[in-house]
């Protein structure tokens, strides 16, 4: 599974979110806008999440030390679990605080229109972003559907810079009603009510990240599929007679361990139960290429023989 995919994905969020974030801070400037203000710091936050996220990228290939002789490939979790972090602290916080002050105390709008046009043009440049990230996870996706995909999915990228954009695309429209309900009403409470809005969401989202990227931190196991692909590539495999337990762990988005002890024929001789070894790595390794480091460990089969019942005539 390539990083270019999801790579390609981040440039696209952090070249989109980067201009965003100028051009909503120059409206907020223009129109003392609450939630104008709070979306800009929301897309401070997520240009920064996808520095992290690139940055998590280039330290999972770090190569093995004695330190870390499985790699650095969960830098790349980490990573996007500070992410989650980022966008809770910096955007959610800040809209929550925001949205709490202009509720109680509100301000006047200047130049409301401007405000609109901003967050206008900022909804087509997310969306593009959106369209390359949903474009880049499709195949990743498959049949699955996109709540399966973003909990699923052992690259953690995509589904992060997919529910940054989706929050984005949300808190945009969020801002334009505050906005456009304050100019209909000419009551300014508005403003503030759409950038709490924009705060609960960037919370629940942070939130749903955060309890994923967790997951994968501690460590997560195949998928269901990939399980069953690595059970049969064992059980058809010459000279294994059956398969006792298997254990699977992520090491990184693109790096699998495969743990398994299996019985092996009796009487094989030490060169045949080698053979049977290097056949079975080959064998899970073209199902499941993702599987990289193997252990097996070769046992006799011990399962008790079930007596036969003689049937009576």
């Amino acid at each position: 599974m390539s990083t270019s995919g999801s790579t390609k994905a981040i440039v696209a969020a952090l070249t989109a979110n980067a201009g965003i974030a100028a051009a909503k801070f120059t409206g907020y400037l223009i129109t003392g806008s609450a939630a104008m203000l709070a979306e800009a710091v929301h897309s401070v936050a997520d240009t920064s999440n996808q520095a992290l996220l690139l940055f998590g990228q280039r330290a999972a290939t770090k190569a093995p030390d004695a330190l870390h002789p499985f790699g650095h490939g969960r830098s790349r979790y980490f990573w996007s679990f500070v992410v989650a972090l980022v966008l809770f602290s910096m955007g959610s916080v800040f809209a929550l605080y925001e949205g709490y002050e202009k509720v109680h105390h509100p301000v006047e709008l200047n130049s409301p229109m401007v405000a609109v046009v901003i967050l206008v043009v900022a909804i087509g440049l997310e969306t593009y972003s959106f369209r390359t990230a949903v474009v880049e996870s499709r195949p990743l996706k498959g049949d699955a559907s996109w709540l399966r995909f973003v909990r699923n999915s052992r690259t953690p990228e995509l589904p992060v810079v997919l529910l940054e954009d989706t929050a984005a695309l949300i808190g945009l429209v969020l801002a334009l009603l505050g906005v456009g309900l304050t100019v209909l009403t000419d009551n300014p409470v508005w403003d503030g009510v759409g950038t709490l809005g924009i705060g609960v969401l960037l919370g629940v989202v942070a939130v749903f990240l955060m309890v994923e990227m967790h997951s994968l931190l501690i460590g997560e196991g195949a998928t269901v599929a990939e399980d069953r692909a690595i059970r049969a590539a064992l059980e058809q495999t010459a000279n294994v007679t059956r398969l006792i337990h298997i254990r699977t762990q992520y090491l990184g988005p693109e790096e699998m361990l495969v743990g398994a002890k299996i019985a092996v024929a009796p009487r094989l001789d030490l060169a045949g139960v080698a053979a049977t070894i290097d056949a079975a790595e080959a064998n899970i390794r073209a199902a499941v290429p993702t599987a990289r480091i193997i252990y097996l460990e070769p046992d006799l089969d011990r399962t008790p023989v079930p007596h036969s019942v003689e049937q009576k005539g």
